[in-house]
């Protein structure tokens, strides 16, 4: 019985390295078909990183073929994406079609892309680091998800990340592994394609040992893979240790250089090295050249048996896992080891003999399986069959909707009138949705890094609790200490607090925001931050957004009014990132009404097919609130802008303001009528909305069949032809100085262009010419 067990493994384990050697074949071919046999009309190399699939094939068919399992997600290597590609077109998910478009529009991304891509793409990757970052967030997400009863124990996945190791040098990975510690997150594992090359050259030496340290301080489980079972087996006869000594101690550039050159190279240099040791000598005289090279070059990354051991290891438990693989980059095609490998295509001389060497019949070579006998075609094609991955199981899911509270809901606690600043207003309308007993507020989740409470967000908490996989008590509650915040710490909870970082508040965001297509589970994530310090997590913002997460982020205080910080904690630029973000519409509020009708939106906009993400741009500024008369109001507010005094037919200046500085565009607004009393005040609450609205009714013009009217068009359609337009935003004026193009009007754009300083918003809505006295001189130069 137990030979019968041994025999069937080996036979396995020959089917895997099989299937493996097509995997690679058919990576490399996809590549090679895109640069060199597919036309080219722009002459531009199309790119690939054949030499980056190669080193992580092994892993990758181990890990697809063996390990596994439907409800597993992976992010994977971004320059390994024809090799998942590959292998996904083995499980019959991604089209040959597809492949022979690799990297032309319609065909299979560059990168992996849950968007782009039409096979089994869990998480985006491209932006090296932030892919690895989403595993450690989606398993948090998803004990989040499991403490709610929504993923049941036997349904529990890995998050698993394929990274390559210059990923490591990315700051965001070490700032996600803290907060992975902090929240002692499970069923994560890293495997890292340690090949100890970059895309400019080899990596420092000394680093090798470090990475295990870093990550068995956070707690998690190291697994070095770095020798193969046939280098174990040469290790283990007379001189072997000596040989692995060798390798242990030599430079990554000189190892990297022999593996290029071969098993000539290799035997001059040991022979050199090791010159006093006999029984070294020997062991590298038994093998002949070509086998040398295959023994120094076969580490552990590239070993199956060694990999399968490793995953079979770390599937007993939950635990963390860090696997560390050694391998060479580019194994097994003609510029392995080279330090300028990265961007390397084979010839055509070189891929024609990398066909013959796997022995894929010529004009076959689409068909991964080419060139087989009958009994391998039947037994490779089983082995994919059987493989727990190819189960029929449905992994991208349609969450059913939710029904929301309407506006006028969220408008109840902010009624009244008064004097109220945006950001309290959010604070209040979340307060109102924590004390609600319905289906929404039990699926609303919170995140902030460390401003929580300096955001607004800190009534929601107390009512609703944070989110602590293991109970803690409130030892000041305890101890009847007085404080503001009663904040309970259990699995019921439903914020996340985060540390000072706000990359990982926006991957947070991302992996939080996917639950419905990962989990079938709808989440409604609020994430809060200083509006100054989105652009320190600008590139996770945008991968949160390039997936399609959905979410509401709400960044205050906002602009000059955080006047007492200085300039460092002063937003500039923050509306033109929400302009030009894809997938987020960006909006700043000034009024409180505006801010709840903007939160009820941007909860619809989480649950639409083809909704958004929603930014609001908030002001801790207090301001009188306006008297409405109607709800006509309301639909400007969502389409980005309505006049708040309404211009006379045939008018000649208007003012339009966003935000914070409602009331110097009043007071300006009331002085001018005296001069021009048929003048208008347009409230500007989206200009991101507006301007794309305004160049999709010009694209319409050829593109639809018929022109239509932009509501900014329709907005300034009553002011005369020649009239003029003064804005005013607490931020780059850049924002809404387009608003003059669309009618051809004459403008004076007023806001920030340098970086402000301490003071009070009088002192300096006067330096930076933001107050009532310098819009009305821009209307006097508009007018005289």
């Amino acid at each position: 019985m137990a030979e019968a067990i041994l025999a069937a493994k080996r036979q396995e384990l020959a089917l895997l390295r099989r299937i493996e050697e097509r995997i690679l074949w058919l990576a490399s071919w996809t590549i090679h078909n895109a640069n060199h046999l597919r036309e080219s009309r722009d002459g531009l190399k199309v790119g690939g990183h054949q030499a980056s699939c190669a080193s992580m094939t092994t892993l990758m068919t181990a890990l697809y073929m063996k390990a596994l399992r439907p409800q597993d997600r992976v992010a994977v290597k971004p320059h390994a994406s024809p090799v998942f590609h590959a292998i996904q077109h083995l499980f019959g998910r991604q089209s040959l079609e597809k492949l022979k478009a690799f990297r032309a529009l319609g065909g299979a991304q560059s990168y992996p892309s849950r968007t782009k891509d039409v096979d089994d793409v869990d998480f985006s990757t491209g932006s090296v680091g932030l892919g690895v970052a989403m595993t450690a967030f989606a398993s948090l997400t998803q004990d989040y998800l499991a403490a709610r009863g929504a993923v049941k124990p036997e349904r529990m996945g890995r998050m698993i990340s394929l990274l390559g190791d210059a990923e490591l040098d990315e700051g965001n990975i070490y700032e996600a592994l803290i907060e992975a510690c902090k929240h002692d997150i499970r069923n994560t594992w890293w495997i890292v394609d340690y090949n100890r090359q970059s895309l400019d050259a080899t990596t420092q030496d000394r680093m090798f040992t470090r990475y295990g340290e870093i990550f068995e301080a956070a707690g998690w489980t190291v697994e070095t893979l770095k020798w193969s079972k046939r280098q174990r087996e040469a290790f283990a006869k007379p001189g072997g240790e000596a040989l692995k000594a060798w390798i242990e101690t030599a430079p990554n550039d000189l190892y990297a250089a022999l593996s290029y050159q071969g098993g000539a190279a290799w035997r001059e240099r040991l022979s050199t090295d090791l010159a006093g040791d006999a029984h070294a000598l020997n062991l590298i005289a038994a093998y002949k050249d070509v086998d040398l090279g295959e023994l120094m070059t076969e580490l552990g990354g590239h070993c199956m048996e060694t990999i399968l051991e490793a995953f079979e290891r770390a599937s007993q438990d939950d635990a963390p896992r860090f696997f560390i693989a050694y391998t060479v980059k580019g194994l097994r095609l003609p510029f392995q080891g080279h330090k300028d490998n990265h961007a390397g295509l084979m010839t055509e001389t070189q891929i024609a003999e990398l066909r013959t060497r796997l022995g894929v019949v010529e004009g076959e070579e689409w068909d991964a399986l080419s060139g087989l006998s009958a009994a391998e075609h039947t037994a490779l094609k089983g082995l994919v069959a059987r493989a727990p991955f190819a189960a029929q199981v449905e992994r991208q899911h349609v969450a059913p909707a939710i029904v929301l509270p309407t506006a006028d809901e969220l408008l109840a606690p902010v009624a009244g009138g008064g004097e109220q600043s945006t950001q309290a207003a959010f604070g209040k309308v979340m307060f109102e949705i924590a004390r609600r007993d319905d289906e929404f507020a039990g699926r609303v989740v919170t995140t902030s890094p460390d401003v929580t409470v300096s955001t607004n967000l800190g009534g929601f908490v107390n009512r609703r609790g944070v989110f602590q996989r293991r109970a803690h008590e409130d030892v000041f509650k305890r101890r009847r200490i007085p404080s503001a915040q009663v904040w309970s710490k259990a699995e019921t909870g439903q914020h996340v607090e985060l540390g000072i970082a706000e990359n990982n508040l926006f991957i947070a965001l991302a992996a939080l925001g996917l639950t419905a297509p990962l989990f079938g589970e709808r989440l409604f994530p609020v994430g809060t931050l200083y509006d100054p310090f989105i652009a320190r997590g600008l590139d996770a913002l945008n991968y949160a957004c390039y997936q399609d997460a959905r979410f509401l982020l709400v960044a205050t205080p906002s602009g000059l009014t955080l006047a007492p910080e200085g300039g460092a904690h002063q937003s500039i630029g923050s509306p033109l990132i929400g302009m030009s973000q894809p997938g987020l519409d960006s909006y700043e509020p000034a009024f409180a009404d505006e801010t709840a009708v903007l939160m009820a939106h941007a909860f619809e906009q989480i649950q639409v097919k083809q909704g958004a993400s929603t930014y609001l741009r908030l002001s801790t500024r207090v301001i009188a609130q306006p008297e409405r008369g109607d709800d006509a109001w309301r639909k400007g507010v969502v389409d980005g802008a309505y006049w708040l005094r309404p211009p006379a037919p045939g008018a000649r200046l208007a003012i339009a303001y966003a935000g914070a500085l409602a009331p110097e565009a009043l007071a300006a607004f009331e002085a001018v009528l005296e001069d021009e009393p048929g003048a208008g005040l347009l409230a500007v609450t989206s200009a991101d909305v507006l301007h794309r609205d305004w160049t999709a009714a010009g694209r319409s013009r050829w593109t639809n069949g018929g022109p239509r009217a932009s509501t900014i068009e329709t907005l300034l359609a009553p002011l005369s032809r020649d009239a003029g337009l003064v804005t005013v935003i607490d931020g780059a004026p850049s924002t809404l100085s387009w608003l003059g193009s669309v009618r051809g009007m004459r403008l004076r754009a007023l806001g920030l262009e340098t970086f402000g300083q301490s003071g009070d918003l009088p002192d300096l809505y006067t330096k930076y010419r933001l107050d009532a006295d310098a819009i009305l001189d821009a209307c006097a130069d508009l007018l005289i």
